[in-house]
């Protein structure tokens, strides 16, 4: 028996944050393409809603240059009240956000935001240091470098934040494809989402439906 101890994501023990993801701070997000990160972002939006999970929102200074969160994710969580802070910069320190933590009943948090290296970092940082467990979905952070996110996900990864892509997040609630949510609900969201899997089962549905075997193929081991 080793001494590795594998924590692994319990959807019936986890809870969502949405974190500044706002719109004016969008274009902070230049480690990764505009349109590849616009879309890690809703992708972990909608992870409350297939999973069920308690969700938390928050924003800094919404009012100002940074924006507010996209309407799409406010839609998504109609009867969830975005926290809104008027100038701490770490959500922790904002008593409503930690009363939101609490409130949830939840170990486990799943947490991204802009940017990497403050939002995100100080908020995994402060979780954990109150005790909790954190996930980081990486894909769904973003900064001004890919230098600055690698420095950031190093400080929150040596003080036990998971740092996980967005595939490993919904692989690891979901844990069997026959559970529910599983294959029914999760190829769609990854048809949105992450298209290299989602055109995965297209094509399967498709060789199933009308496929052909080709010459040369019914000789393939």
């Amino acid at each position: 028996m080793g001494s590795f101890k594998y924590e692994r994501l319990d959807k019936n023990d986890a809870a969502l944050i949405i974190l500044d993801m706002q719109e004016g701070l969008f274009s902070l997000a230049r480690d990764y393409d505009a349109i590849q990160y616009r879309n890690a972002i809703y992708a972990h939006a909608e992870l409350g809603k297939i999973f069920n999970l308690p969700v938390i929102m928050s924003t800094s200074a919404e009012t100002g240059p940074n924006g507010p969160l996209p309407d799409e994710f406010l839609e998504l969580y109609p009867n969830v009240s975005v926290v809104k802070r008027q100038g701490e910069v770490n959500a922790w320190d904002n008593t409503e956000f930690q009363e939101a933590v609490k409130a949830t009943n939840k170990s486990q948090f799943i947490i991204a935001g802009i940017v990497t290296d403050v939002c995100t970092a100080f908020a995994a940082l402060s979780l954990r240091d109150a005790g909790y467990s954190v996930w980081a979905n990486h894909e769904a952070s973003g900064t001004t470098t890919v230098d600055i996110r690698e420095n950031a996900n190093d400080r929150m990864r040596n003080a036990g934040v998971q740092l996980l892509s967005y595939f490993a997040v919904v692989c690891e609630l979901m844990r069997d494809w026959r559970n529910t949510p599983g294959a029914a609900e999760i190829f769609p969201l990854l048809d949105r989402y992450y298209p290299a899997y989602g055109m995965v089962a297209r094509g399967h549905r498709a060789a199933v439906q009308a496929g052909v075997v080709q010459p040369g193929e019914d000789v393939l081991p």
